[in-house]
């Protein structure tokens, strides 16, 4: 198909987030990228059957993890037993997933630089750590995007105060490896709204500043 019948589908669960004894309501972004006959989810979140719906009976190529958190994670093994699809993951996540899924390995890895294709859409992996060890973002050129999970949000990074997280690092990968993408470049995140690459720019030094 060509990468002009490609598109981007949005889906919004409710479920919650767990991590070092504690347990906090979220709403997490599902991203579904393709054309009507087959498509990649980026972070099943919550609810494997609304993902599957979703889907709309097109064929699922695989189940991309940016993160091992649970809120990320914890509807991907019921959506790859019902659509076949491989679910893929950084190794350096691999202490987060099995806190969630101990007996239930991911069925591949992500790494940087790797390109997953579906629909004609390029997606190259980018290896962001910071807010997770093994987080990882999906540039798409062809459709102007750049799916961040929990690295980069609207108004700043993800959250670095909890286990397996470490704030200089996260804000070395924003700028090395998101910031210096096309200004236009839309960014669409794990949580809440959209941004853009130009839009959250200015603020680093902002961030920089507020982490110490």
């Amino acid at each position: 198909m060509a990468a002009g019948t490609a598109r981007i589908d949005h889906l919004v669960t409710a479920g919650t987030f767990s991590l070092d004894g504690g347990t906090w309501d979220v709403e997490n972004n599902v991203w579904i990228v393709g054309d009507d006959t087959e498509a990649i989810v980026i972070d099943a979140a919550h609810d494997a059957a609304a993902i599957q719906a979703a889907l709309n009976g097109r064929t699922l190529r695989a189940i991309v993890c940016t993160h091992a958190h649970n809120d990320h994670v914890d509807a991907a093994p019921a959506l790859a037993a019902a659509t076949g699809a491989p679910i893929l993951l950084h190794p350096d996540d691999l202490p987060l997933w099995k806190q969630t899924h101990p007996d239930r390995a991911p069925d591949g890895e992500l790494s940087d630089g790797q390109v997953l294709t579906v629909a004609g859409v390029e997606l190259t992996v980018l290896h962001t750590p910071g807010h997770a060890p093994g987080a990882v973002c999906l540039y798409a050129p062809s459709l102007e995007t750049v799916f961040t999970g929990d690295t980069l949000f609207q108004g700043g990074p993800g959250a670095t105060g909890r286990s397996f997280s470490h704030f200089p690092t996260i804000i070395d990968s924003i700028r090395e490896r998101l910031l210096s993408l096309p200004g236009g470049t839309a960014v669409r995140t794990g949580h809440g709204d959209s941004t853009t690459v130009a839009d959250e720019s200015p603020h680093l030094a902002e961030w920089i500043h507020r982490g110490h």
